[in-house]
């Protein structure tokens, strides 16, 4: 079986790969697997950082069985017929991807995502969502700073590593009595809890972050149960939220009349309340300043109002004024202050792909020499020209 590793082609570009040089030598002398790296330009690992451990450079992808990138490959560089892995951003029919999806089916391709490589219990086996809250965590600190002018923090692209971004905050921040609100308790949330630690942050239970002043920067970080609750007024049930987020409604308000930013890192069904709404913005007491969405679902079907669209690593934060509902220029006094890169991983893309990779070797790789693999059944979005089993509520989204 050969596998070859793409060029990432999606603008904005991302410079993540799914295997590192050291993982494509390791997975070549310890597996029956061929490799071929396809030359990119962009990647945090260079062209010769392959070549240099005897890792095959070459074009030809149509030679491989499997190919794997990380975000979504462009329709018109698809090749038919083959076997893919990469985020497609497709299973909550997103619009934007909507062709992206019927290109797949249209050439035949088996489409393996990323996202749903889970356990039999759900649990995703691989994912960059640590680093994406690690770096959410940093650039909404960042973005708070320059807004207020109370500090200076360089961008987490600018550092070689975490290891040298954690040095500059030992050595060099100095926060003021900021009051961060932090949701997710996954992969998302653990890394973006770890930045604030690591900054000095000390963590303060919802409640006392209600009702206590402080002196010094805090963070709270929700579960499910501090920002909603059942319409019905019955038993709050984490299990029935997940399930059914139809039936509840948002209880988050009290924390956006004492938050200075909020930092968002849950997984949101489209079904679930939004934390907080337009009117809400509007009211006098509204006090978040600054959002880093690192959930990024695009309003208006989103868990944040202001979520306009996705910025980027190269323009990372947009201002929204909620009296017009638009989007004005970052730090402008009457907005609110945005911070929506979907690709946050990418600025932290060594230690996140070599992450990435291990995982994939360990929990995957296994997994591609079981034909009857439960694993990659349940990852399979599309297979031959048609959706695979568990991906079937997408036929009319597809087009089918």
């Amino acid at each position: 079986m050969k596998i070859g590793i793409i060029r990432e082609r999606k603008t904005p570009p991302d410079t993540r790969v799914p295997l590192a040089p050291k993982q494509c030598q390791q997975l070549l002398q310890q597996t029956g697997f061929e490799l071929l790296v396809e030359p990119s330009p962009i990647r945090c690992f260079k062209d010769e950082d392959y070549s240099a451990l005897g890792i095959p450079l070459g074009s030809d992808m149509e030679s491989c069985d499997i190919l794997m990138g990380v975000k979504e490959v462009p329709i018109d560089s698809l090749i038919p017929g083959k076997t893919y892995f990469f985020f497609s951003h497709t299973i909550k029919e997103q619009p934007y991807n909507q062709k992206l999806l019927q290109t797949v089916l249209q050439k035949k391709i088996t489409l393996i995502d990323y996202e749903v490589i889970t356990d039999e219990w759900g649990r995703r086996l691989i994912a960059f969502g640590r680093f994406a809250g690690m770096v959410g965590a940093h650039n909404g600190v960042l973005m708070y700073g320059r807004r207020t002018g109370t500090f200076d923090l360089p961008r987490m692209k600018d550092f070689y590593n975490y290891e040298a971004a954690q040095s500059h905050y030992r050595d060099q921040l100095t926060l003021p009595p900021i009051r961060i609100v932090l949701t997710g308790t996954g992969r998302v949330g653990q890394g973006a809890a770890q930045v604030l630690r690591d900054m000095g942050i000390r963590q303060v239970s919802p409640n006392d972050f209600l009702v206590k002043k402080y002196k010094e920067p805090v963070f709270a970080l929700l579960m499910s149960d501090d920002y909603a609750a059942r319409i019905d007024g019955s038993a709050f049930d984490k299990d029935d939220f997940h399930l059914s987020p139809d039936l509840f409604k948002s209880t988050f308000k009290p924390f956006t009349k004492v938050c200075d930013l909020m930092i968002n890192g849950v997984y949101w069904d489209n079904k679930a309340p939004s934390f907080f709404t337009l009117e809400d913005m509007r009211e006098d007491d509204f006090s978040i300043q600054a959002v880093a969405d690192i959930t990024c679902d695009i309003a208006p079907i989103a868990s944040i109002p202001s979520t306009l669209r996705a910025s980027t690593i190269a323009d990372p934060i947009f201002g929204f004024d909620p009296i017009k509902e638009e989007e004005i220029a970052a730090f402008s006094p009457q907005g609110v202050d945005m911070m929506t890169i979907d690709n946050l991983p990418s600025e932290l893309p060594r230690d996140a792909s070599e992450a990435f990779g291990q995982m994939f070797i360990e929990r995957v790789l296994p997994e591609l020499l079981d034909p009857n693999s439960e694993v990659i059944e349940r990852a399979t979005i599309a297979r031959a020209g048609k959706l695979a089993g568990h991906f079937e509520y997408l036929a009319q989204y597809a087009g089918l």
